[in-house]
Formats: structure tokens, sequence, C-alpha cells
């Protein structure tokens, strides 16, 4: 049987079952926490599951990198690898908690990730969760997770949910009423992109809604976006709410007066599954002529589709026998290793790095982040049997070959690290240390519980998003001293999100951008400054310097936004990262030099080590027109690959644009194909300037022409 003709019997199953439902019983199912129905032999669900780097909120799990560390890898092999091990270990807990009965909340195969929202802002909080800003760079990646999670079988491995449909990046403060108002432009050009791939390619079983409204209408109960989802797109999975997002419309936005009308609302508008508290409601309103039988029995249909698919009522699913030995394997902690090392980004590098320890006595590990846990984390996380701090990393690294000085310098954000101490209580110890050292790591940054989802993160005066993108005022002047000691200074950032590092640009010798790094992130760094490892990520964001030239954050309007869209001159531009090799490009050739509107485009081009040590390379195409409109971008990225290459060793590389990449949206929101001459660029960052000042290389690039 064909994996079609296998999606349609699980159709036709769910379909039959429903049938033999109460209507009582059927509307049971709408809820996240759904009960069991004992007379059909049907065991309860919890639909609430995570897993955004990892099985999350369950217990013991591999701890990968956060999601925009990911995202700084820039490879697709690697995103599915990593996948396919969250669905193993998924699998396996599932598997054991089944048997024993233990059907709760986080210990479901529906997990609700990935998050495929545009990282639009740097403020956002939430923006950790997110493969960055580029619609492409995250449609990629989203599809490699989406595909690998849920596996190729004629059952899913796990079933995987795309999040928040649509346009939600923040702010946190006010998501629960949002009106996030955009032109039909950025809705096509940008915010829907990434889903529609998600959809159309990857087959992603769930969407998810977001808080927020759209031009007045909320994401949940939205019948435009079900027709773009449901008719133009062809998405026959299911459809669930946001946390409390139903609830949300009588609480905090004037649309609804309660859970009757809100039902009444959102699941004729297809919203299947209620993670909140409406839809125990449903009985009520459907008593009441507010919502049908069809109605309810098609949501139900669709939420026990996904059942059947994941092999809940089959006695021939293979991975019911996947074993709980395989969760926290040395196998899985390699390749989180692996993804720690590979996601760091290396921002300057005066020649410093990497460190030869035989040529160093003493090393100062200074910063609140140095010992930290929490920067391992990140948000939506699981619980590592073992965390490997950035102190803890050098620490075990060095061993007796030198010694390793610590000091804490200043708490994350507060003045004082003791109460009813003065302010800057540990800046005289670090300055003691950095004297001492012969190099200094100096560990600055944030952490998931000042940065991060509402409710979540500790920053009640934000809600988890920045009001700047400057460190805490505390770890500005430890920045400040440190670098006065005339030491040599590793700048270690540990974020989410993109920081004013201007300061440390000027003064640090070396930057490297770690984001929130995983159960082995001290592991991996360690191995970064000492070479066992070469930084190869680049920034899946722009670095801007300040806030002063964007928009406002809460205008969702892409004008002056992302590199696509944004005119000034940034920190650290979108693609952007060093090595410690060197590569130069060549023989950039197209397979021809006109095209036909709807046709996609074959490049090959040569990247050669002129370096000295072996090191990945990430390469990098951006195609734009040669005069663009108004609402064109000047370029977007329409194809990425990250290559290992030993030191002389050239790699021809080939590349298929896709058709797409030559589409413009009209300020209707209509794609079109225009004729003219398009430009392609091909190297390793941007072709913009700033790129080309800081790597000291330019983008190669040739003409090619649309009829």
């Amino acid at each position: 049987m064909s994996k079609q003709e296998k999606q349609n019997l699980f159709r036709q199953q769910a379909q039959q079952l429903v049938e033999k439902m109460t209507l009582e019983e059927a509307a049971s199912q709408l809820r996240y926490d759904a009960p069991a129905v004992e007379r059909l032999h049907i065991p309860a669900c919890n639909w609430w599951n995570e897993a955004l780097h990892g099985v999350a909120r369950a217990g013991t799990a591999t701890v990968f990198p956060q999601a925009i560390a990911m995202a700084a890898v820039f490879d697709e092999a690697e995103m599915s690898a990593m996948a396919d091990i969250i669905a193993e270990e998924g699998r396996a807990k599932y598997n054991m908690q089944a048997a024993a009965g233990d059907r709760d909340l986080y210990k479901g195969l529906t997990f609700w990730s990935p998050n495929i929202n545009l990282f639009r802002d740097p403020r956002w909080g939430r923006g950790q969760e997110t493969y960055g800003e580029d619609p492409f760079l995250t449609a990629r990646l989203g599809c490699a997770y989406v595909k690998a999670l849920q596996g190729d079988g004629a059952y899913l491995k796990a079933a995987a949910c795309a999040k928040h449909f649509a346009v939600h990046s923040g702010p946190e403060a006010t998501r629960h009423g949002y009106d996030a108002k955009v032109s039909l432009h950025d809705l096509w050009d940008t915010y829907l992109p990434a889903f529609e791939a998600l959809v159309k390619e990857a087959d992603v079983a769930g969407i998810m809604g977001g808080y927020n409204r759209i031009n007045g209408v909320p994401c949940c109960a939205n019948p435009q976006l079900q027709k773009i989802l449901r008719g133009k797109w062809g998405f026959h999975g299911y459809f669930v709410s946001d946390a409390w997002a139903l609830h949300d419309l009588y609480q905090f936005s004037p649309l609804t007066e309660g859970p009757l009308d809100t039902a009444q609302l959102a699941l004729p508008n297809g919203c299947d599954l209620d993670c909140g508290d409406t839809y125990p409601h449903i009985m009520e309103a459907f008593a009441k002529g507010m919502v049908t039988e069809k109605d309810i029995r098609t949501a139900a249909e669709r939420l026990f589709t996904i059942r059947f698919a994941l092999g809940e009522f089959a006695q021939d699913c293979p991975y019911d026998s996947i074993p709980f030995s395989e969760v926290d394997s040395a196998e899985h902690n390699a390749a989180s290793l692996r993804m720690s090392e590979k996601s760091a980004v290396l921002l300057k590098n005066d020649g410093l790095l990497p460190l030869s320890l035989k040529s160093l006595h003493t090393i100062g590990v200074i910063g609140p982040n140095a010992d930290s846990i929490e920067v391992l984390r990140g948000n939506y996380c699981g619980t590592a049997s073992h965390w490997e701090t950035n102190l803890r990393g050098i620490q075990d690294y060095v061993g007796g070959s030198a010694r390793v000085l610590y000091a804490q310098g200043c708490h994350l954000y507060k003045d004082n690290v003791m109460d009813l101490a003065q302010q800057d209580d540990r800046l005289s110890e670090a300055a003691a240390v950095a004297a001492a050292s012969d190099v200094v790591v100096l560990c600055l940054g944030l952490d998931p519980t000042i940065e991060g989802e509402q409710g979540d993160a500790g920053n009640e005066f934000a809600a988890g998003d920045k009001t700047d993108l400057r460190l805490p005022a505390p770890q500005r002047r430890l920045l400040q001293a440190v670098c006065a000691s005339g030491k040599p200074v590793i700048l270690a950032v540990n974020s989410g999100s993109a920081l004013d590092l201007r300061f440390a640009q000027e003064h640090c010798t070396a930057i490297l951008q770690l984001w929130y790094s995983g159960a082995h992130g001290g592991t991996a760094l360690a191995r970064l400054l000492f070479g066992d490892a070469v930084p190869a990520g680049r920034l899946p964001v722009t670095f801007y310097e300040n806030t002063d030239d964007l928009p406002p954050f809460d205008d969702y309007g892409m004008a002056g936004r992302t590199y696509r869209y944004y005119r000034g001159t940034p920190l650290y531009p979108f693609g952007y990262g060093l090595s410690y090799s060197r590569f130069a490009y060549s023989n950039l050739q197209l397979e021809k030099d006109t095209l036909v509107s709807g046709e996609s485009l074959r490049l090959t081009i040569e990247v050669q080590n002129t370096g000295a040590v072996t090191a990945d390379e990430v390469t990098q195409i951006y195609l734009g027109k040669e005069q663009p409109g108004e609402l064109d971008p000047a370029y977007r990225l329409c194809g990425f690959a990250r290559t290992a290459l030993a030191p002389g060793e050239i790699h021809r590389l080939t590349f298929e644009i896709p058709a797409v990449s030559f589409y413009s949206v009209d300020a209707q929101g209509q794609r079109r194909f225009e004729a003219g001459n398009y430009v392609v660029y091909a190297g390793g960052h941007q072709p913009d300037e700033r790129s080309r000042a800081l790597c000291g290389s330019e983008a190669l690039s040739c003409r090619i022409y649309m009829r």
C-alpha cells in the first residue's frame, strides 16, 4: 500500500470511528486534553507536547541548541538529523509512558513545533524559537525539520505542527489582544511563504493559530486564512489554537462575549482543537444552535486522522518497538555537541583564535554567563542528564595544563550580586582575574529568564522582549572594566537575539556568538577556542547597531526591516560569519542566460579552502532584479550549502534556484513574474558593502534575462 493510499485509509478509519461516537463523545475530543472514550477503547490523548530543540518539558532528553542557533548552522542535513533524533526519543518516551498508562501533558507524539514565524524585529523575546529573519531559510529548515520528524514511513513517526499562523512576532506584552495591521504585499512576500512550503512540500500534520488578529480578524477564527490554508494550499491536517487564544477573544478583544459565541466563531472557521477552556462548552453551543453536528464531527475526524496516522490504533506500527534506551544516548549527545559547535558564529578575530594551550599559563573566565546553565537551555527545553557550562567546558578541556581563574563579575542584570551590597560588588574580583590572566574569556549576554515568552521570561518590564539592544547595564560596566585591563579579551555571547556589540567590536580581540548553546555548549566553546572545532556559523538575523532607525516594534510593515528591506549599515549583516580558514570562489556558471517565466535556474560554482585548516564553508546564493521596483528587495537568499573542505580542496557545487525566487509580489499580494534582467550573487556572504568590509572578499555575480 502506497503512502497516499495509507493516508486515505487513515481518513476513512477516522470517519468510521467518529461515526460510532455519540455527539458528546466526539465533542469531548476537541480539547487538547482529550479524555478516554472507554466504550470504544480510545485512550486519553494530550495534544500539547513540545519539541523545539529536543523533547521538552517531559523529563530527560537530549537538549540541542535553541532553534535560532540551528538556523545559524545553515544546514538542512543537520536539521534533519536533529529532528529524527527528537522523533526517536519522543517515540521511546511515549512507548514507555503509554505502557504505564501515563498520558499526561507533554507526553504525547503531537509536537507543537517548529516555530516558523519571521524574526522581523530584534526586540522580540520569542525570536530565539525561530529560524531567523529570512523566508527562504525558514522554509528550507522548517521543511527539513518536519520531514525528518514525521518520517517517510507509512505511519507518522511523530506529528509536527507549524506555528503561529500567521503574522505573529511580538510584542509579547500585547499579544493576547493585538491586531497586526499588515499589507497584502508583506503578507504574501514575508509572512506566508514558509507556512506554504511546510504545507505543500513537507505535508505538515498540524497548524497552530496565533494569538493576534490580522487586520481585525483573529487568527484562530479566520475564514480568509482557512481559505488560503485548506483551499489554496490543500492542507488536510488539524488546526489548533495557541494556548487560551480562544479565551482571549472575549477576555482581551471586543470580539465575543463568552465561550459559546467564541465556539460559534472558531469551530465553523476551521479551528479543530482548543488549547484552552472554550471547547468544553461546545455542547452548550450546539444546544443553542450556534454550532452544528457537522462542525463537531468534521473537527473530530481531522483529529483522529492524525491519531490513526501515528499508528495509535495499529498493530503493525514499527515505531512501537523503539526502546526507552534510545533516550539521551551517547550517539544523540554527540549530535547535540556537533550542533553546538556548528552553530557558533565568529564575529571578530584579530588573529588570537584559535588559542594555543601550550603558550598559556593562566586563563581568566569572567561573567554572569560563565557558569550559567540557563544559557544552555533556551526556552521550550528538555532536561539534560548533564549540563556543561562555559566555565566547566573550559576547565575540563584545559585540565592541569593551565590555571583557570573564575569571577562572576556581575549579576545578569541587577546592579549587585549580593543583596545589601554596593553596586558592582563583583567588579574588583573580575579586574583582579583579568590582571592575573594571559587571556580572558568574557561570558556575557542574556538568558531565557529575561528574554523569551511572556509568562516564562521574568523581565516584567518588557514581558520577555527587549526594550533596546544593549547589554544590561552591569554587563556594560564589566565589559569596559575587563577591556581596560589591556589583556586579550574573547567575548563569548550567549543570547537568542541580536545585541549592540559596537563597544566589543572596537575593544575585544575576538567575539563568538554562541546563542543558547545546548547541554554541551561549554564543551563546544572550549573546542572552538582551542581549534578542535572551527567556527562556520552564519547569522540568521541582522545585528543592527541600535534600534534608532528601525520602525516601531508594533509596526508589522516590513519596510526598513531585515536585510531584505533595511537600508542602513548594520553592525553585522545577515549571512555573516568568519572562520579560522580562508575560502576562494571561482567559475560561477549559469546553465542558461535566458529564462522563460516559471522556470527554475541551475548554476554551479567552485569553492576552495585556501587556508591551512579543515573547515566548513557556507555558500550563499542571492538573487535580485537589476533595477528593483519600489516593493522589491535589492536581493534575497535563494540557495545555501554547507561544505566541509580540507586545506587546498576544491568542491564544485550545484544549486537549483526555484522558480518562486523570481516572483515579485505586488501591492495586492499577487505573485507574478516580471521580464527583465536579474543578477545572481554567489559567495560566502551577502553582496553588500558591510559584508565585503568585514570579510575582505567579494561575492561573484552574473546576469540572467527573464522573458
